[in-house]
């Protein structure tokens, strides 16, 4: 039996990043943020490629400065995924990505300075169609709030969030996304709750400075696990001190284990034992480096023994199963061939491939993959 993910999306506005759409029905998307120098245009733009390559939806790059802008437009001539614009405190750099083609301006309104000046980057992203997000983050509240509550808090974050958004209101600006990220689980989850129950705009996700990639991949897995569970949430970044495109991998695993989103192969591999035939281990880690290029949803299955196998393989696209003297292979659901031990990662590999881009072209044929 095949489950559909039974969460049911809070209602959100939709809004546009670039020709991504975020929030209301539109899928949930997974982001990243570069983090090579701005200025050396080639390095950001080879790693925005490799983001693209893994499928981020969109990808955040830091404008700290007017260079940094400069080289913001050549790195968007050059690249086509959306591109956020993190900007702190200068207006004049907001304004000046706007010209240049940017698809969303992170600015937290409160913090650019007077009020003609805030105004000044709501009318160019009106202009311009761009929307803005709005950051809030407990390690960075205002010291007035810090003074109020003691120490950061979900209530905190919260007012912070309120404090940006009437200011967009006052100015009659409803495209906009926001996130209020913490680093403690407990903190991010209350926050983004009681936000949710508060404005109708698209809610970014993510557990700030969550850790390196095992530890972060943990505590993001959870946080936004417990969101993404109640509905809560139309994009998310995790955020993690390793290589960005490992937060693309793990955003779309968080959204393929939910069933909310479909990206590439979804393998399911027993952890392995004595009874094992094939070294389990060893062939998922070279079927899932082989085929991560795959985009095209698909169930495979790996087992290695008969135990659990032939019920895993009978409820995916395909399936190995682990068996003496020879495992056995299924398609679609049912026993198809056998394969000894020879060379069974070149042919599980090569049937993979065969049964993706027969979904890709729209066959009719089911397919199911599962190794054991």
């Amino acid at each position: 039996m095949h489950y559909t993910s039974p969460i049911k999306r809070r209602q959100s506005r939709q809004i546009m990043v670039g020709n991504v759409p975020v929030g209301g029905d539109s899928p949930i998307t997974v982001q990243s943020m570069t983090n090579t120098n701005t200025c050396d245009v080639a390095a950001t733009v080879a790693q925005i490629k490799r983001l693209e390559e893994v499928s981020a939806d969109i990808v955040r790059v830091s404008v700290p400065s007017m260079e940094a802008a400069e080289a913001f437009g050549q790195i968007r001539q050059q690249v086509s995924v959306p591109l956020v614009a993190d900007i702190h405190f200068d207006y004049r750099i907001a304004l000046r990505v706007a010209e240049l083609g940017v698809d969303c301006l992170r600015i937290n309104p409160g913090n650019i300075g007077k009020d003609e000046r805030v105004r000044a980057v709501v009318d160019a992203a009106r202009d311009n169609n761009i929307p803005i997000r709005i950051g809030v983050n407990g390690g960075s509240l205002e010291k007035e709030l810090l003074r109020k509550y003691g120490e950061p808090t979900p209530e905190a974050l919260v007012e912070s969030a309120m404090r940006h958004i009437d200011i967009l209101d006052k100015l009659d600006f409803q495209e906009y996304k926001i996130s209020v990220k913490a680093s403690d689980i407990f903190m991010a989850v209350e926050a983004y709750r009681q936000l949710a129950k508060q404005i109708e705009q698209p809610l970014h996700l993510g557990i700030t400075e969550a850790g390196g990639l095992r530890a972060g991949t943990v505590k993001s897995s959870i946080g936004l696990g417990a969101l993404l569970m109640d509905g809560i949430g139309d994009t998310l970044r995790v955020s993690l001190a390793a290589d960005p495109v490992e937060e693309v991998k793990v955003g779309f695993d968080i959204l393929k284990s939910l069933k909310l989103r479909s990206n590439g192969i979804n393998f399911i591999a027993c952890p392995s034992c004595s009874r094992q035939n094939f070294d389990v281990i060893k062939t998922m880690i070279a079927l899932e480096s082989r085929l991560e290029d795959i985009k095209t949803p698909l169930d495979v299955a790996v087992i290695g023994c008969i135990v659990n196998g032939p019920g895993e393989a009978k409820e995916v696209d395909v399936g190995l199963t682990g068996g003496s003297p020879n495992n056995l292979v299924y398609v679609a659901g049912l026993p198809d061939h056998k394969l000894t031990n020879d060379d069974l990662v070149d042919k599980l590999e090569a049937l993979i491939r065969e049964k993706a881009a027969e979904k890709a072209a729209g066959s009719d044929e089911p397919i199911a993959v599962t190794v054991t």
